[in-house]
């Protein structure tokens, strides 16, 4: 568990003495390194790939996976809290983590040994960074009607189509693919793990979004690109299910971030509403905005408290689909309501570039749509509760 103290910082219960020094060690990183960075860098459009590449030899890009492939062997319960302080510094680098370690799943989970020896220890700590490709520009939410399809030929598979929405499209070392083999519906689809620099893969020009702009979000094309077999991740026809587990991982990432940029724009508004007069007195002393910072501090422990009873689900190996879906939806609610209170509390200046708070809000709103919408988590939740409608 964790709380927030008076001056906005968290307070963090952890499991053992080595996730405390893990967490310490973010605490530093991300004030010396990412959080004073943040601001221009994401005003120019900056991608950050010196933070990762550091991230990934301090061991960060590898902590929820196996140490005899270069992993950090930490429960997800420790993970997420990672995530959580990397978004708090920068969405982009939080989010960018995610990611990458969604990218990794498949071949964690599902590859053989040989493939796991031969290409996950780069991927976890070689300085790598990972892309995810299931949405394409017709199938999003419904993501069993991909249409990119992977053709057998001998030895090999070619892959022709285009993938949307790829963070780190264009610029990723490796993508995990979801890519048609079979007939329609969910159980004709494969996954591959695709090189980036493969002949025939190329990206389009990112995506122009209201905010993480310094984290490039493009099309990525397929033209003919042969993937020997031995990148092929799980049983031909298995990889919805791939997928689907993937998934369920990455939106418990996703909510730990949410909660991340949740927190940063609390502590903006508390230092605001303690440093800023009106007639006389601080802020922070009329009723109203205190039972806004109340609000804001409540539903974010609420969220941490969510998303963390997922991940010790997932850490003891019992289910956890239906609660990663809740995590997800709350937390990102939860981001969107705190950034918005945060703009309201700073007033005009919370709608200039000059605080951070109107970021935080611009991030906010694109984690109630990744990884799934919010309207698609209800869809996960009720079938949980009532089975399929």
């Amino acid at each position: 568990m964790a709380t927030i103290d008076r001056a906005g910082r968290v307070r963090r219960h952890l499991p053992t003495e080595e996730a405390r020094d893990l967490l310490a060690l973010v605490g530093d990183l991300t004030e010396r390194e990412i959080r004073p960075a943040a601001a221009q860098e994401e005003a120019t459009g900056t991608f950050p790939r010196a933070t990762f590449e550091r991230l990934s030899a301090a061991g960060l890009l590898s902590l929820p996976y196996p140490g005899e492939y270069g992993g950090g062997e930490q429960p997800y319960e420790v993970y997420l809290q990672v995530l959580e302080e990397l978004a708090a510094a920068r969405l982009t680098v939080g989010l960018g983590v995610s990611v990458h370690t969604l990218a990794c799943h498949a071949l964690a989970a599902y590859g053989t040994k040989e493939q796991r020896a031969a290409y996950l220890p780069g991927m976890l700590g070689g300085g790598l960074l990972g892309a995810y490709c299931l949405s394409e520009p017709s199938s999003g939410s419904d993501a069993a009607s991909l249409r990119t399809r992977a053709v057998r030929d001998g030895g090999t598979w070619v892959l022709t189509g285009t993938k949307a929405w790829i963070t780190h499209g264009g610029i990723a070392d490796f993508y995990t693919v979801l890519a048609r083999t079979g007939g329609e519906g969910p159980r004709g689809i494969t996954a591959f793990l695709v090189p980036g620099d493969a002949a025939g893969l190329g990206a389009a020009a990112p995506e122009r979004k209201m905010g993480m702009n310094g984290s490039p979000t493009a099309q990525v094309h397929f033209d003919g690109v042969v993937v020997p077999d031995d990148r092929r991740l799980g049983e031909e026809g298995q990889g919805f299910t791939v997928a689907l587990a993937a998934l369920d991982s990455g939106r418990l990432g996703i909510a730990a971030c949410a909660i991340g940029v949740a927190q940063a724009a609390l502590s903006e508004a508390l230092a605001f509403a303690s440093g800023r007069e009106q007639f006389g007195r601080p802020v922070a002393d009329f009723q109203g905005l205190r039972f806004m910072l109340a609000d804001m501090a409540t539903q974010i422990e609420a969220g941490r408290a969510l998303y963390l009873g997922a991940a010790r689900l997932r850490d003891a190996g019992e289910p956890f689909s239906r609660q990663a879906a809740m995590a997800k939806l709350f937390c990102t609610d939860t981001a969107m309501r705190v950034a918005v209170d945060a703009v309201q509390l700073l007033g005009g200046y919370g709608y200039t570039a000059d605080f951070p708070a109107e970021r935080y809000l611009r991030e906010a709103k694109v984690l109630q749509i990744v990884e799934g919408t919010n309207q698609i988590q209800r869809s996960v939740i009720a079938r949980h509760l009532v089975g399929p409608s």
